[in-house]
């Protein structure tokens, strides 16, 4: 993964930060669906 600055990710994580605050069911959809996919790969890996 190519190294992201500190002042990307901050802006980053206020626009996801307001994002959730608007739209609070977005963050559990985006949360079930990313935990889905990494439980996926992890059983993939073994």
């Amino acid at each position: 993964m190519p190294k992201i600055g500190s002042l990307w990710m901050g802006i980053l994580c206020i626009l996801v930060g307001i994002l959730v605050l608007v739209f609070p069911e977005l963050l559990r959809w985006s949360l079930g669906i990313f935990l889905i996919i990494v439980g996926v790969l992890m059983l993939l890996r073994r």
